[in-house]
Formats: C-alpha cells, structure tokens, sequence
C-alpha cells in the first residue's frame, strides 16, 4: 500500500463521492479509483458501499479509514518536522477561503507570495466558514481565512485585518443627502443582503440588531455584491459592502459610496489554523505577507468589528 492510496481513501470517505474526491486531489476519476482498488485487493476487503449515495465506509473500511488517518497525518508531520528545519519553508500548503474574501484579497497577495516563496506549492480552495473548519479539523486544510471571531477551541486565529463596512446609496435614495451613515440610519430603511450561506450577511444582520423574519427590509436577497449592487441602482433598497469590494468599482457607483461615522463598523479577518499544525513557517510566511500588503489597503483606526456569530 501507498500514501497515495490512503489518501485517497481519506477524500472519498470525505465527500463520498469519487468524482469529487478526484477533483480535490487533482487527478482523474478513473486513477483514483484504480488506486482505491488496488488498496482493496491488497487488503482483500471491500472499503466502500459503491451502491450507496453518498458512497459509505463498509465496517472494515470504517476501520481502515481510522488507522489510515493516522498513517497519513504522522507522514505528513515528519515532513512538517524537515521543512521547520529547513532556512526557506517549502512544501505544499492547503489553504481554505470563504467567498466573500477570495475575490478580493487573493488577487492582492498571491502574486507577491508565490514568487517570494517558490518551493511552496498552494492549493486554494473557496469554501464557507462551515467547511474551513471541518476541512482544518480532518486534516484536508492546513489553513483557513476566515471572518472571525469562530470560538473553536482546537484553533488559532491570527488577525489579518478588520475591514471596514461601506453604504452604497444611490442619490435617489433618502440617505444620499447625509455626509456620514449612523448605525442607527439602516434601523428605517431598505437594506439588501446577501442570501443564506454567504459570509457578511450575519454581519449585516447584527449590525442593525434586528431579526430578518422580523422586518420586511429583508426580502432582497442575492448572492453576490455586484447583484446587490445593480439592485440598488434599480432603487430597490441600499446596500452594505466590504470596503475591499469597493476599490475597482467604476467611478459612477464609487461616486454612491457613503462612509460610516466613528465609529465605524467593521469585520475581523484573519488566518486561522489548528492548535496541532507544525507548518507554521509557512503560516507565518503567509500571514506576513498578507499583512504586509494589507497594511497600505486598510486604516485600523475607529473600527468598531461587528461580531459574526458564526459566518458562513
């Protein structure tokens, strides 16, 4: 048996299907499976209910499966051990990014960090808040970035930044003639949110202190900024966006832009891992970079970080 064998076993336990336990481990369907079997036969066990859906562990394979983990985390660690050595880390780095940061941030950093790192190998993944910790807790992600604080107790979280909100009215709208938005000015009006299963919406949402059942204001829903966006210039409403969405919009909606007053509401950002990770110099090559890039993007003075309660 193989590493590789054992690690496929692990994704398609995972997510239960073959064809997307081959997409997340980059190789084909068919090359997968074959490895599978090959396990199997080596072992002359069924590891799976093929007839299932989602595919399940058989008995054994439930078994196997544990033992599998095992084998294939003390590998992993033994590398982790050589590349802390080692003066410039390297290795591959499995990162997790939620969906309403990967547009924005990722373009800014990853350019930068590949060519400062070039014996790193990333894998990026878009995946909910939800699914970065689950992912981080099986092993699947060595990292995460995420809208924090998660309060999981197995985890670290290293603040990247704390990013601000921005109102976005049109000047048919009643707010367009104040300088500066109140909190206290989106408790009367239209506010158009993010559907369930986005990051930010939860942020929204306490951020007005009210229940979205309980007020009409609510009943736009969509499930990007930009849809949001053009839902506002219909006058349908006001919309909330992270400041990060708003520098390359185009000078006609940059000029709907209306800043928050002191202070100013914001969400935390940050890098986050589990307490047992042993690739911290490349956590922390990353964190660093990401930081450094950050700092010029985003002012930290008055943010006022608006609790998610567990964003997606």
């Amino acid at each position: 048996m193989t590493l590789t064998q054992l690690e496929y076993t692990i994704a398609v336990a995972s997510f239960g299907n073959f064809t997307i336990a081959a997409e997340k481990s980059f190789v084909t369907q068919p090359t997968l499976s074959m490895q599978i079997q090959k396990l199997e036969e080596e072992l002359d066990v069924k590891l799976f209910n093929r007839n299932t859906k989602p595919i399940t562990l058989t008995p054994i394979g439930k078994k196997i499966l544990s033992q599998a983990k095992t084998i294939v985390e003390e590998a992993q660690r033994m590398k982790d051990i050589v590349s802390r050595e080692k003066e410039y880390p390297e290795g591959t780095f499995r990162l997790g990014i939620i969906p309403t940061v990967m547009p924005t941030l990722l373009p800014m950093f990853l350019k930068t960090f590949v060519n400062r790192y070039p014996k790193i190998q990333l894998k990026i993944e878009e995946l909910t808040t939800e699914n970065i910790i689950h992912q981080l807790n099986i092993g699947n992600l060595d990292a995460g970035i995420a809208a924090t604080p998660l309060e999981q107790e197995k985890m670290i979280e290293n603040l990247l930044y704390k990013e601000p909100f921005v109102g976005y009215v049109t000047e048919e709208h009643p707010l367009s003639k104040v300088k500066k938005l109140q909190i206290s000015d989106l408790e009367n009006t239209a506010v158009l949110v993010l559907e369930d299963g986005h990051c930010f919406r939860q942020s929204v949402l306490n951020l007005c202190q009210i229940k979205e059942t309980a007020n009409a204001k609510f009943n736009f829903k969509s499930g990007s900024f930009e849809t949001l966006i053009l839902l506002a210039n219909e006058g349908l409403g006001m919309t909330l966006l992270p400041y990060l969405n708003t520098l390359h919009l185009s000078s006609k909606n940059k000029a709907n832009l209306k800043y928050f007053d002191t202070p100013i509401p914001a969400r935390e950002i940050s890098l986050i891992h589990s307490k047992s990770q042993l690739k911290l110099p490349i956590i922390e090559a990353l964190y660093k970079t990401i930081k450094g890039i950050i700092k010029g993007a985003i002012a930290f003075e008055n943010l006022a970080v608006i609790s998610p309660q567990k964003e997606n």
